[in-house]
Formats: C-alpha cells, structure tokens, sequence
C-alpha cells in the first residue's frame, strides 16, 4: 500500500501539472454531476459474489459523472477521458464504491511508472504538425497529433505520445486516452475499473474479475465542434427528466494467465461476462454539494465478497484518494 508521503507526492504531481488548481475541488475529475439512482443485481449475481449488493434487493447508489480533465474549464467537446464513480449504498449503512472510466487501460503499472510519466507528459506549447508528417507517424504505426481545440494552446499531448514510443506497455492507454472523442451524453458512454478485484461466491471460490458499465441506449459520440460548455451536464439533466438512463454492470471472469495486477494489459475478449445488475439513474440531485462535491469515492472501499487485487496502481489509489479528500475537506467515510 502507498504509504503517506507516496500519495501525496502522487496527488501533487498531477496537481503541479494542472493549468488552474481549483482549491478544495478534486485536482482531476473537477468538473461533475451527481446523480441519484438505484441498482438491482441479476439473478445470477448471488451465485458469483456474497457481497450485499448482488443479493437482488434494490439498493440505493449515488453517481458522479465528470470530465476527466483538471481545472474550472468545462471542456465537454473535447476528446477526454470521462469518469462515473459509483457508491452502493448498502442496508446496513456502510458502502461499497466502484470507481470506472471510459478508458478501457491504464497507462502505467506502478508509481515509479506514474512519477516518470509525470516528468515526461507535462503542459508543452502546442506546435502544428505537417500533414506529411502526420502520415510518416501513421505508416510507422505511431499515433500523430490531433489538430488543437479552439483556444487550446498547451497540452500534454506529445509528452504523452513520447512516453508511450518508448514503453510498450503505455502504449494501449496513451493512444486510447488521446483518440477517445467526446460522448453525447454521460449515459452513452461504457465505462471501466480497469482493475482486477477477486469476488468470493457463496461456497467460498474466489474469482479474478473485472467490471464495467455498458449503457443500455448504447454508445455514442459526438462531433465537438458542435458542442458547448455544461452540454453534458443539460443533457443528462433533460434525459433524466423524460425517463430513467440504465446501465448493465458487466463482470468479466479472469482466466489463468491473465495479467491480474497490471492494469495495462487487456484481458483476450473471449472470456466469460456476466450481467451483475442494472442500475437505474432516476434523477439529477438536488444538493450537488453532498452527492457529487463532497462525497468521498475509494476504489477500495468494498463490501465483503469483493477484495483488491495485488495491482500496485489500485493499492496506491486507496491512500492518494484519502490524501486528496483530505486537501479539498472532502467528508471523510467511516471504513469497514
């Protein structure tokens, strides 16, 4: 586990990297919307996992949508990494959280990979490429720059792609990160844990497993050139309006040799998915400041019947998320 001077120095490196830190807001994920919901698990779901929340009762969740960039800027046309982190909120007035993004790697193994990411993938001018040149990266199978957003004049962009030519296993990560586009909406977009948890079913069988979000109305994006600032935010609060949004909670069930606790290594499409659940986002809360701003999510925050696996990047999630809820006054949850 990362202790408290590895997190904050994780939790400072992305902050020294932001164009404007919003003090007591998150230093990535700043821009969101909570939503309330609630989820009913399948009727398979008790016999792959003994938490409480896959026993079918319906259980009430809270939902944060949020762009992935740092900063007050909205940005929702862009091409970014989106966020949807969850919190079950069980009957016994404890929670389990499952935090997912739209990208479906990671981009380092460890925290040595992350903190020598960090040195290379910092704010650089950006510079217009040649056309030409764009098809010279193309044919030696390189990902080339996109065209910068109006306004855009520094990105991390080509630090990003520089790390990734000369680490492999970045590769998958960085070039998803940079080609992901902009959704139409929060709830047309698949989201992902990226990381192996281990579930024990009720005869006691513990299971690598890794979950993701898969929008009923299906995926979809956008042209950004057509999008405006707060567009997710209105959009999914008229959706919400009109009718519920759905999400099936797929679990995928790992096999032997599967990369268990590195994040970058995708597991082969073949395996086995189970449908755990539906959830069901019913409306836009009205107190965003409790159910979006100052809810504190964990991804190892987890009912009993789920366990973090042994990725390094997971363990040292759990303490950088204390340390940011920390530096913001994010209100603390009582741990199992």
């Amino acid at each position: 586990m990362a202790d408290s001077s590895e997190a904050e120095r994780l939790v400072q490196a992305i902050i020294d990297n932001l164009p404007a830190p919003v003090p007591g807001k998150r230093p990535v994920h700043t821009i969101g919307i909570g939503v309330k919901g609630e989820f009913v698990a399948s009727d398979v779901a008790r016999t792959y996992c003994i938490a409480e929340h896959f026993k079918g009762q319906p259980v009430s969740v809270s939902v944060r949508f949020s762009n992935g960039l740092g900063g007050a800027e909205q940005h929702d046309g862009w091409s970014d990494v989106r966020g949807m982190a969850t919190r079950f909120h069980l009957p016994d007035g404890t929670a389990s959280d499952l935090i997912a993004t739209t990208l479906g790697e990671f981009f380092v193994r460890n925290t040595d990979d992350f903190f020598e990411f960090a040195k290379v993938a910092t704010l650089q001018p950006y510079q217009t490429r040649n056309p030409w040149l764009k098809i010279w990266d193309m044919l030696h199978l390189k990902q080339p720059p996109r065209d910068p957003y109006p306004n855009e004049t520094r990105n991390v962009d080509a630090g990003a792609l520089h790390y990734a030519n000369r680490n492999r296993f970045a590769q998958l990560g960085v070039v998803q990160a940079a080609t992901i586009g902009a959704p139409v909406s929060y709830a047309r977009a698949s989201y992902h844990a990226v990381h192996t948890f281990l579930v024990t079913d009720p005869d006691g069988a513990r299971r690598p497993v890794r979950f993701s979000w898969q929008p009923v109305a299906g995926v979809r994006n956008t042209d950004s050139k057509a999008v405006k600032n707060q567009c997710l935010r209105e959009e999914l609060e008229s959706r919400l309006r009109r009718w519920p949004a759905r999400f099936l909670l797929m679990m995928t069930i790992g096999e032997a040799g599967d990369a268990l606790d590195d994040p970058t290594t995708s597991w082969p499409a073949r395996r086995t998915r189970v449908v755990m659940g539906t959830l069901t986002l019913i409306k836009v809360s009205g107190n965003q400041a409790a159910d979006g701003e100052h809810i504190s999510f964990n991804p190892c925050r987890l009912a009993p019947g789920i366990e973090a696996s042994g990725d390094p990047i997971l363990k040292a999630r759990k303490r950088a998320y204390e340390v940011s809820r920390e530096m913001r006054g994010g209100c603390p949850f009582t741990w199992r």
